[in-house]
């Protein structure tokens, strides 16, 4: 398989994250530990605007990227949340909701999968993905100031919110997934 431009940008947004999290948690780089681990979190966060964009306008939509794509977002936002209950910047029953819909659409997708059938993101999803960015971006940069922290809150309730809008889009949108009389057997319809 030849790697184009957006799968080499999925890649390279994987491949951040350890770093991102190894200088958030470790304070290797002192007081701007915190600056650079936001900065790599952005880039990482940028990456995922850019390799979307490019697929669809290039037509190089692949079925790695349609996998890869999502489960980057994934980690990359789930690595983030975790460090950031650790740092005690978000309460982990959030996380843990967040979470919990992950899995949840996982397994549709394997079971979707199974029937040759590919799940791709809906634009709530990828609502709900843009908008757990903006939220890691402020809990990280984590402004001492009342309208910041007003803001953050806001914006990690509406996270909070649109993980469950996509999660119910999702059960909704692909109910006859789970339909499936026997395990193994594709529908011939």
């Amino acid at each position: 398989m030849e790697m184009n431009l957006p799968n080499k940008l999925t890649i390279f947004r994987v491949l951040l994250i350890p770093f991102f999290v190894a200088i958030l948690m470790t304070n290797c780089l002192g007081s701007a530990s915190k600056w650079a681990a936001l900065a790599i979190f952005i880039i990482a966060s940028l990456t995922d605007l850019l390799d979307g964009k490019i697929a669809r306008k290039y037509n190089l939509v692949t079925t790695f990227g349609k996998f890869a794509d999502p489960l980057a977002d994934k980690i990359l936002v789930i690595s983030a949340m975790i460090c950031l209950v650790e740092l005690q910047l978000i309460s982990a029953w959030i996380v843990i909701i967040i979470v919990a819909r992950e899995f949840i659409i996982s397994g549709f997708r394997i079971i979707a999968a199974e029937k040759d059938v590919v799940i791709a993101a809906s634009y709530w999803g990828k609502f709900k993905t843009t908008f757990q960015m903006i939220m890691v971006i402020m809990l990280i940069a984590d402004i001492d100031h009342p309208l910041w922290h007003i803001a953050s809150t806001v914006i990690t309730y509406i996270a909070l919110i649109l993980t469950i809008v996509s999660l119910i889009d999702y059960i909704v949108k692909n109910k006859n997934v789970m339909l499936d009389e026997r395990v193994g057997e594709k529908d011939e319809s």
